[in-house]
C-alpha cells in the first residue's frame, strides 16, 4: 500500500524542508525506515502544525486555527510503500522503532471526475456567461485581473483554451508546479480534463492568471495517465502556500480549483484508523487544506459524480460519497446543475464525511464549451461546475482580496446569496442553492458602503 509517513526530525532538517530556497531529500529525512520502500523521487513536504487560537483540540477543524511552520512545530512528510502483508504490523511498529515517526497515513489514488452517461450538452458557454451575469461583474471591475487561479488537474493547453475563448490567456509559468517525473511545459499539455477546467474558470474571470499544476499526470505502477496520488496534491498545496506567502498582503488572492477526488476506499485505511483519509480531519492533506485557507486561499472541490440517479461507474462508496477534502469545512464543495437550473443526475448528494452540509452550492455544467473532448462533447460533471464557480470567486477577488474579505467570509456570502432550491434553506441535493452573481454583487456593494 502507498502511504505518507509523518516524521518529526531535527529542527534543522524541518527548517530545510520548509524553506523553498533549500533542498532536503527523502534520504536526509527518513533513511532506514524498516519495512518501508521509500520513494526517493518525492521531495519531502513540511506539514504545518495546527494551533488553536483560543485553546482546544488542535485536530478539530471546526474552530479558529492558526498554522505554524516554525522548525520546532512543523513535521515532515515522505512517501513510500509498505507490503500489504506487513501493513498492520508496520503501522504499529514504526513509531516504536523510530521515535521520530508521528504517523502513517493513506496515500489514495485520486482521479478526475468527468461525467457518466452520453447525454448531449444543454446550452453552451455563452448561456453560462449570461447566467453568471458576466457583464455585470465586469461593470463592477470584477474580471479576475491580478488574481492567481491554480488548476490542479491533468495540465492546461493554453493555446487551445485561448482559441475556444476567442481571446488571450494569461499563464504564469514561474508559479506553476509539476510532480516529479511529469514531463511537459506549463500551459503546453495535451488537451484534456485540465484544459476544460481552465476554460470554464475563465468564463467569469477572463483576466485571471492561470497556475498550471498537473497533479493527475503523475503515474503509479499499474496506473493510468489520469490518476495520481494524494501525496502529489499535498506537495502541490505546499507549493501554493509559498505562492500565497510571496504575494503582497494588500492584494493577496489565490483561487484553487480541484475537480478530482477519491472514488474508492480500496486505497484508504478503514474509517476509524488514524491513517484514514476519507473521514479523518487529521490526515495531512486535510490539514494542508485548512492551512491554505488560513493563509488566505479560496479552495474549491468538486462534490463528485456519484449522484444516485446516474453514478459514475467508479463510485465505490456505498453511502456518503463526498469524502475527504471534497467535504472539508474550509473548502467550497460544488454540485452541478444544467443551464436550466436542474440538478444533473450524477452530482453527488450529501451529507459529506468531514462536514455533513455538503455540497455548499451548485454551479453550471453539461454545456458546450471547451471542446476538450471533441466538438460535440459537453463540459460536464461537477468537474466543470467547480471551475465555473472558481471563476466567479476569482472575479470577486479582483477587488476583494483575502485581507479585505476572508475565505470564510466569502464562503458565507456565496451560501447566503445562493438561489435557494428547497424549502429549508439547505438540502443535500443543491446545498444552499445555485450561485447568484447578482446577489453577490449587491452584497458586496452593501459591504463596501458599510466599511467606507
Amino acid at each position: 500500500m502507498r502511504v505518507l509517513i509523518q516524521l518529526r526530525p531535527s529542527p534543522d532538517l524541518v527548517a530545510a524542508v520548509a524553506d523553498p530556497g533549500r533542498t532536503a531529500t527523502t534520504a536526509d529525512v527518513a533513511d532506514g525506515l524498516p519495512g518501508v520502500e521509500l520513494d526517493p523521487a518525492f521531495v519531502p513536504v513540511a506539514l504545518p502544525r495546527p494551533v488553536p487560537l483560543a485553546g482546544g483540540d488542535p485536530l478539530s477543524l471546526n474552530q479558529p486555527l492558526d498554522f505554524s511552520l516554525a522548525a520546532e512545530d512543523a513535521s515532515v512528510l515522505v512517501r513510500g510503500t509498505i507490503s500489504d502483508d506487513e501493513l498492520a504490523s508496520r503501522v504499529t511498529l514504526l513509531p516504536a522503532l523510530r521515535p521520530d515517526v508521528v504517523g502513517v497515513f493513506a496515500d489514495p489514488v485520486i482521479e478526475s471526475t468527468p461525467t457518466c452517461g452520453g447525454d448531449p450538452p444543454v446550452g453552451d458557454w455563452h448561456d453560462v456567461e449570461r447566467l453568471l451575469n458576466v457583464p455585470g461583474l465586469h461593470a463592477e471591475g470584477l474580471d479576475g485581473a491580478g488574481v492567481a487561479l491554480a488548476v490542479l488537474d491533468t495540465g492546461i493547453n493554453a493555446a487551445h483554451t485561448a482559441r475556444q475563448l476567442g481571446r488571450g490567456v494569461t499563464l504564469d509559468a514561474a508559479r506553476c508546479w509539476s510532480p516529479s517525473g511529469v514531463p511537459g511545459r506549463p500551459g503546453e499539455f495535451e488537451v484534456d480534463h485540465g484544459t476544460m477546467c481552465a476554460f470554464d474558470a475563465l468564463i467569469a474571470a477572463p483576466q485571471a492568471t492561470l497556475i498550471d499544476i498537473p497533479v493527475l499526470l503523475s503515474t503509479r505502477p499499474g496506473g493510468s495517465a489520469l490518476d495520481g496520488l494524494l501525496s502529489d496534491a499535498v506537495a502541490a498545496f505546499a507549493h501554493l502556500r509559498n505562492v500565497l506567502d510571496a504575494q503582497p498582503a494588500e492584494s493577496r488572492a489565490l483561487v484553487v480549483n480541484n475537480s478530482w477526488g477519491s472514488f474508492s476506499a480500496e486505497w484508504d485505511f478503514p474509517v476509524g484508523h488514524p491513517g484514514n483519509y476519507s473521514d479523518n480531519a487529521a490526515h495531512p492533506f486535510n490539514l494542508m487544506v485548512a492551512s491554505l485557507d488560513r493563509a488566505g486561499a479560496d479552495v474549491l472541490f468538486a462534490a463528485g459524480n456519484c449522484g444516485r440517479e446516474c453514478p459514475d461507474g467508479r463510485c465505490a462508496y456505498p453511502a456518503r460519497p463526498i469524502v475527504g477534502a471534497n467535504s472539508h469545512p474550509k473548502a467550497l464543495s460544488i454540485g452541478g446543475i444544467d443551464v436550466n437550473g436542474e440538478r444533473v443526475g450524477y452530482s453527488s448528494q450529501g451529507p459529506g464525511r468531514l462536514t455533513a452540509r455538503k455540497p455548499d452550492v451548485c454551479a453550471y455544467t453539461h454545456f458546450s464549451g471547451s471542446r476538450a473532448f471533441g466538438e460535440r462533447e459537453p463540459d460536464s460533471g461537477t468537474s466543470a461546475a467547480t471551475p465555473v464557480a472558481a471563476g466567479l470567486v476569482a472575479a470577486v477577488r479582483t477587488r476583494w482580496p483575502s485581507t479585505r474579505l476572508s475565505p470564510a467570509q466569502l464562503r458565507a456570502l456565496l451560501r447566503r446569496t445562493a438561489e435557494d432550491r428547497s424549502e429549508v434553506g439547505f438540502d443535500y441535493d443543491y446545498g444552499y442553492g445555485i450561485v447568484d452573481p447578482a446577489g453577490i454583487i449587491a452584497a458586496l456593494q452593501r459591504r463596501a458602503k458599510s466599511v467606507a
